[in-house]
């Protein structure tokens, strides 16, 4: 895959927050390439919200999608950042990651 580097950030998202359907490469910049999302929050439950949602892209896939991803402490997604949209919906509470970017050299 040609990775090169890791690019992070500890994200934290307050009740009542989302980001909505986005790709993690930006157009036109080919260095992010998988995308880690590793999850920190206590005692998740479904009633506490903030799932992280993959949609399909333009490339065909064999997972089943749309799919939900709740953020249970010590869960670590990872996908190739051009080929899922994804988003993150509303929480009740504080919602935790780490998450990044293995990169290639521009």
């Amino acid at each position: 895959m040609g990775l090169f580097e890791y690019e992070g950030h500890f994200a934290l998202y307050p009740p009542g927050t989302l980001y909505g359907i986005h790709y993690d490469r930006f157009i036109g910049a080919l260095e992010r390439v998988v995308t880690c999302i590793l999850y920190l929050n206590h005692d998740w439950q479904t009633a506490d919200g903030g799932a992280l949602t993959i949609h399909p892209g333009v490339d065909a896939s064999t997972l089943p999608l749309p799919m939900q991803v709740l953020p249970q402490g010590g869960r670590l997604v990872t996908f190739i950042s051009e080929q899922f949209p994804h988003e993150v919906l509303p929480a009740t509470r504080d919602r935790l990651s780490l998450t990044g970017w293995f990169r290639i050299r521009a």
